[in-house]
């Protein structure tokens, strides 16, 4: 083939691609066009309404307040002595339970909200205040891990179990907010993981001084979480 040719050939190529570009560049303008007019816009660029924000800082807050049960335990433990792996081990006991519990009041709340949605804030509200009233006096009283003689793995259970049946009712809450339970759900377990694995080492080092304000001050932030939900 001459050079002659081959510049026309080459020239003819060229002329193609950017004809192909340009009217793939109209093509996108036209779906943004639309999307806007639409009043659409992409999954990647939505952002969070002020109401979900809020809401997940009351998740958050509920987080707190329910890990505040198993870290006073946690000190408890952390301050008979020999804890060596036992702030991973009451971190995972205690937060994988606090974690399932919330979940399984969410799916029970979900299943009789049709029934009772009419006093469903005035249930929310009820629960948590007896929650956080019974964590205020537990507070008040000698921690049931001072009966502890052995920490074994069958007494974990058991304190794990006795800690997040709280929880579970207080699960309930999570049917009236717009959240996503599963991640509700881990970021209580998270938050109580990390509280409980603190609780160890705290009992360890400081005594048990913080074990009764801890109670009475994750009872207080139920109850005012409940009254929150009742009023607005």
């Amino acid at each position: 083939m001459s050079e002659t040719g081959c510049v026309l050939i080459g020239g003819f190529m060229k002329h193609k691609r950017g004809k192909f570009v340009s009217a793939s560049l109209m093509q996108l303008k036209k779906q943004s066009f639309r999307a806007v007019q639409s009043g659409s816009t992409p999954a990647t660029q939505r952002q969070p309404t002020a109401q979900e924000s809020i809401e997940m800082f009351e998740v958050i807050v509920l987080a707190i307040a329910l890990s505040m049960d198993a870290f006073a335990v946690s000190i408890g433990l952390g301050s008979k002595g020999n804890t060596r792996g036992l702030g991973l081990k009451a971190g995972l006991f205690f937060g994988v339970f606090q974690a399932l519990m919330p979940f399984l009041g969410y799916l029970g709340g979900k299943g009789v909200l049709g029934w009772v949605d009419t006093y469903a804030h005035w249930i929310a509200f009820g629960l948590l205040l007896l929650i956080g009233a019974k964590m205020i006096y537990e507070g008040l009283q000698e921690g049931i891990e001072e009966a502890i003689t052995a920490i074994t793995n069958k007494m974990m259970l058991i304190l794990a179990i006795a800690t997040s049946i709280d929880a579970m009712a207080a699960g309930f809450s999570l049917t009236l907010l717009e959240v996503n339970a599963w991640l509700a759900c881990l970021i209580i377990g998270v938050t109580t993981f990390a509280f409980s694995w603190a609780g160890v080492r705290i009992g360890e080092n400081s005594g048990t001084w913080l074990e009764s304000r801890a109670e009475i001050f994750g009872g207080t932030v139920l109850i005012l979480i409940g009254i929150k939900i009742l009023v607005f």
